[in-house]
């Protein structure tokens, strides 16, 4: 089986083309391939298929097999793919891509004959929950905003949640707390625990736990996640830079609509066969 190894932002799956090649038990793939000492690695496995209301269907397992409904980061590589192996006409620049949450218009921009980056309509982004909301993690009283961006996402920020005990998320030991937001009762089928320094009205940091996948360096449903909640807070403008560890995205909300819209890099790593 012939794969492409893609990231965004350090986000990286193992990328398939479905539209010629056969996977049998995607999820049972997914747990052999995002190993990082006996497989590929990376932090999940994504299947490029064709689609019948689109230009294709990312089909996203996260490392631990499970199946993802979208990813940020994961469809502006799978625009990528789409785009620079011929799938789709290379005068394009607007895509449309199929994914369990919905079909999302993407806007590519192209250098050199090949996607640099893109910009991707999240859709409409819902709060999930009260403003904010309180919880007990760990025996520590928090808060946090419940965001859905077809996903789930709960957005704790440090000046609301002192109980953790950190200036900057720089701080925190995801790998040791991680799991007790990830599982928490609160979310019956996991949630993406985000947690924010807020620097100014247009700038945050961010560091993520990702449902499936402990720690990554970015995700891009949580970025838009983070960003609406503090728009909903009052703490950040309608368009703010997110610093990942991976690197920077741009979000920006429509109010009037209720979407978002995330605009960062791809890249292709290298290609591969899987024996």
């Amino acid at each position: 089986m012939k794969f492409t190894k893609m990231e965004g932002l350090g986000n990286d799956y193992v990328y398939v083309n479905a539209f010629t090649e056969k996977v049998e038990n995607p999820g049972e793939l997914a747990r052999r391939i995002a190993d990082r000492h006996f497989g590929v690695g990376g932090d999940g496995l994504i299947l490029i298929e064709p689609s019948d209301k689109a230009d294709a269907y990312m089909h996203m397992f996260n490392a631990d097999g499970s199946e993802g409904s979208m990813c940020g980061n994961g469809i502006r590589c799978v625009a990528k793919y789409i785009y620079d192996h011929g799938i789709v006409d290379k005068e394009r620049r607007q895509l449309r891509i199929e994914t369990k949450s919905g079909i999302k218009d993407i806007e590519i921009f192209v250098k050199d004959g090949k996607m640099e980056k893109a910009t991707v309509d999240m859709g409409e982004v819902k709060l999930d929950g009260e403003l904010p909301e309180n919880i007990e993690v760990r025996g520590m009283s928090l808060q946090f905003v419940g965001i859905d961006v077809g996903n789930p996402h709960a957005v704790y920020f440090l000046e609301d949640n002192p109980e953790l005990s950190v200036s900057s998320v720089s701080e925190l030991d995801l790998e040791k707390i991680g799991k007790d937001f990830e599982e928490h009762p609160r979310f019956p089928d996991k949630v993406n625990a985000e947690f924010i320094q807020v620097l100014s009205p247009s700038e945050i940091r961010f560091r993520v736990y990702e449902r499936g996948s402990g720690e990554t360096l970015a995700c891009g449903t949580g970025a838009t996640a983070a960003v609406v909640a503090g728009i909903l807070m009052g703490r950040l403008e309608d368009k703010a830079t997110v610093h990942l560890l991976g690197g920077d995205l741009e979000i920006s909300y429509d109010k009037k609509t209720g979407h978002a819209f995330m605009t960062g890099p791809a890249r292709e790593v290298f290609n591969g066969e899987w024996i």
